[in-house]
């Protein structure tokens, strides 16, 4: 049974982007690699051989995967999300009523996800303790440090 995946239209182009980098540029690299060890004489004790059709393997996995999880796609319309409630793609201020510290999150689709932008898994504790509050809303969410409150103070998207 097949699990929906969500993506944002840039994710999607940058998935397609890299399926495409897979077919057109590593698997013909590839082969050529496979050709040239395969010219070099007996197979049975060619690493080369031996290491290339591994990177095959390997590649033809990954493009395997990619083309599955192409197929599950559903396209998130930005200009549907509800900003009185935490949603997907929601931008998210908190504040951590522990130490008063403020922070802003965007809950991403887990295979956008990136810290370093602020841009957190729906999947992730924070965005699962978030998600469905208001602003004012106050959530408890267990982290591996303990259990933390935060109030929400602002939901844009």
């Amino acid at each position: 049974m097949s699990k929906v995946k969500y993506y944002t239209k840039e994710g999607l182009q940058k998935l397609k982007d890299e399926l495409d980098n897979l077919i057109n540029v590593e698997r013909p690299a590839i082969s050529r690699q496979i050709a040239e060890a395969r010219d070099k004489g007996d197979l049975s004790e060619n690493a080369e051989y031996v290491a290339a059709k591994d990177a095959q393997g390997l590649l033809e996995m990954r493009i395997a995967k990619l083309q599955e999880e192409a197929s599950q796609v559903r396209i998130i319309d930005e200009s549907k999300i509800d900003t009185t409630k935490v949603l997907l793609l929601s931008i998210v201020k908190i504040k951590n009523l522990d130490n008063g510290k403020v922070m802003t999150y965007t809950l991403a689709p887990e295979n956008e996800a990136d810290i370093k932008s602020n841009k957190i898994s729906i999947n992730s504790p924070i965005a699962q303790g978030l998600l469905g509050k208001s602003v004012g809303d106050k959530a408890e969410i267990q982290v591996p440090a303990g259990k933390i409150i935060f109030e929400i103070i602002k939901i844009t998207r």
